[in-house]
């Protein structure tokens, strides 16, 4: 499998055991992961690169989970966030959800149940992301019909600024 197939995971605990202990195990699943141990790091890391699935523990000193969703949510339109809290509660776990996670996962969670969810998550992205690009192409076919070139370019940058 190559780096171009494999899942860009994000994956943010701030038990670095456990971070290490999962970061080894999904690379044997061939995940392409950065595993970082803070919101903040996470924030930074989001955006320089380009990430599928994000695997965030929810109670974190400092940037916690439920920060670190609403952020990444907020730049990154297609990413799924996966949540994950051995203090979940189900007011939390609605409120995570409402907010845009993908879904809350108790831990101790099984390795194989978190592997098929990160694999759900993805293939959720990409329907998102084919659906929203299947309606910009038909908005940019609809367009070249009944625009001037200039009118174009200008209806295409809006388009971009809401991408954004």
């Amino acid at each position: 499998m190559t780096d171009t197939e494999k899942i860009h995971l994000l994956l943010v605990d701030d038990e670095e055991k456990f971070l290490k202990a999962l970061t080894d195990r999904l690379k044997l699943k061939f995940f392409d992961i950065t595993p970082v141990t803070n919101g903040e790091d996470a924030i930074h890391v989001a955006k320089n690169a380009r990430f599928d699935v994000a695997v965030v523990d929810l109670q974190m000193p400092g940037i916690d989970g439920v920060q670190l969703l609403e952020t990444l949510k907020k730049s990154h339109r297609f990413l799924e966030v996966i949540i994950l809290s051995g203090h979940a509660t189900i007011d939390t776990a609605v409120a995570c959800t409402k907010l845009g996670a993908y879904k809350v996962l108790e831990k101790p969670c099984g390795f194989d149940k978190l592997v098929e969810t990160i694999k759900e998550a993805y293939e959720s992205r990409l329907k998102k992301k084919f659906e929203n690009d299947t309606q910009r192409m038909k908005k940019i076919q609809s367009l070249a019909f009944g625009q001037s070139p200039l009118g174009i370019l200008r209806e295409l940058t809006k388009m971009d600024d809401k991408e954004k």
